[in-house]
């Protein structure tokens, strides 16, 4: 029986999906340090990230670390700042959660929601740079 590289166990926690999404945020936080003047090191990147973005969190980050491996980002942290889904309920008239993931309609009131205001985000808010 072949053991398994500690590499290869990463590898099989992230997607194709998450893993092109981190090397995307690596390649955006590249192109920041170099309009830096590209002296800075990363310490961390800071994201948010929606409900309804369609990533999973830890596969994101395992993702995130291995695009890290072997580059001037190795070490880096990857923070998620997890976005709830928030509606625009016409009956309320101002903006509210919904009850669930799967049920779009206002947690105060009950009327279906017609209009995601949050949770479908996906972007790269600061990086934390170190010299």
């Amino acid at each position: 029986m072949t053991a398994v590289s500690a590499w290869a166990k990463r590898r099989w926690r992230c997607s194709v999906h998450e893993l092109s999404i981190a090397l995307s945020i690596l390649e955006e936080a590249e192109e920041e340090i170099q309009r830096q003047g590209g002296v800075a090191r990363v310490g961390a990147v800071y994201l948010r990230v929606g409900a309804l973005s369609g990533i999973v969190k830890q596969s994101l980050i395992s993702a995130y670390e291995l695009a890290c491996e072997r580059t001037a980002f190795e070490g880096s942290r990857l923070v998620i700042e997890e976005i709830p889904i928030v509606v625009f309920c016409t009956k309320c008239q101002a903006e509210r959660g919904v009850h669930s993931f799967q049920e779009f309609s206002c947690i105060e009131c009950d009327t279906p929601a017609s209009e995601i205001l949050h949770g479908r985000e996906l972007q790269l808010a600061a990086l934390e740079l170190v010299e």
